[in-house]
């Protein structure tokens, strides 16, 4: 393996102990095992609301944690060693990382679906690629973006789930006359709308709890925001568009958002799933989606979109530093979760800096 690496005895990772019990603990690094991996220094992990799931249930779906359990997979760093057969990145690099850890020769991949890869090892999910609050990891090259000059890794940490907002609406197939509703305005919510303005520059009506949050999808483009604890948005979006809207993007996590997204939606329109409930099973208005026609499309993560987003953000097409609201040391990670999982202190994006 090429050198530059100092080997490290052990170093601090982060565990899911229990219910909202969080932990760190000192650990073994990993090893370099093959030609083409690279080892990264963790700077930078973003507090993502799946994790909030684990922190709060200890599970989502039928995905279950076994305790203890490593976190996290919204992350960024520097290269610290690379094998002999990495071409993609060097020695010093600051990198954006995928999170998802794919096979290349399944069905799936072989089809261009790396996303729904049959062997896919994703950082911090039960039983897959371990957490990425660590001081170490060790991906394959192609799990690692170099920045594009001018960036930092306040940009990398929020490549991933930009990028998911990105191949959503990538998904959509929007058109710019097309009216748009976004259930849900968190950092996943707020990225699909970055992505239909730039994309399609559609009319955006977005919801959500929070009046924070509605602020910032105001600041970002959406023509019309509502609070569904104020008022019964769906009605209201429906005064506007007697017809129903042609695409509704799910975005909070709550079930109930997608029978009010069917209703919503005009005859032939499309949903996109992107929330993922806490819940194994969902009931949805079978009929009245039948009778519209509609489309649901769920969907999985991301495909091919963390190098546009980065180039989008270096040639000054987004800006997305200020959905950075928080910062912790890795020390008072317990309070970050704390502090996402019960929305406190109008929290957008909140980040854990692992100490350099």
């Amino acid at each position: 393996m090429a050198n530059g690496f100092r080997k490290v005895m052990r170093m601090k990772a982060a565990f899911f102990t229990g219910i909202r019990r969080i932990e760190i603990w000192q650990t073994e690094p990993p090893r370099m095992e093959l030609a083409t991996q690279v080892r990264v220094r963790i700077e930078r992990v973003g507090v993502c609301g799946s994790d909030v799931h684990y922190y709060l249930h200890g599970r989502i779906g039928d995905q279950i944690l076994q305790l203890p359990a490593s976190l996290g997979h919204e992350c960024a760093g520097r290269v610290v060693e690379v094998g002999p057969a990495v071409h993609r990145v060097k020695q010093g690099d600051l990198v954006a990382i995928d999170p998802a850890i794919v096979c290349g020769r399944c069905d799936q991949c072989l089809a261009d679906r790396p996303n729904t890869c049959r062997h896919l090892q994703f950082l911090g999910a039960p039983g897959e690629a371990p957490g990425a609050v660590r001081e170490y990891l060790v991906l394959p090259e192609e799990n690692c973006f170099p920045l594009p000059a001018g960036l930092t890794l306040d940009h990398a940490v929020l490549a991933e789930p930009l990028s998911i907002g990105l191949y959503a609406a990538r998904l959509a197939r929007l058109e710019p006359k097309e009216r748009v509703a976004i259930f849900g305005c968190g950092p996943i919510g707020l990225s699909v709308l970055v992505w239909v303005k730039l994309l399609a520059g559609c009319r955006v009506y977005a919801t959500d709890l929070l009046n924070e949050r509605l602020a910032a999808a105001r600041r970002l483009g959406a023509d019309w925001t509502g609070n569904p604890q104020q008022q019964d948005t769906t009605a209201a979006i429906l005064q506007e568009e007697p017809l129903g809207v042609d695409c509704v993007f799910e975005c909070s996590g709550d079930a109930i958002c997608v029978s009010e997204g069917i209703r919503l939606a005009k005859p032939g329109a499309r949903l996109l799933w992107l929330g993922i409930p806490p819940d194994e099973q969902v009931a949805v208005p079978a009929h009245l989606a039948r009778r519209k026609e509609i489309t649901l499309q769920l969907v999985r993560r991301q495909r091919g979109c963390i190098q546009p987003v980065l180039d989008a953000m270096a040639q000054g097409r987004l800006d997305p530093l200020w959905w950075i609201t928080h910062r912790y040391p890795l020390e008072k990670i317990d309070e970050a979760f704390e502090l996402v999982a019960q929305y406190r202190d109008g929290v957008l994006k909140a980040i854990i800096h692992l100490p350099e």
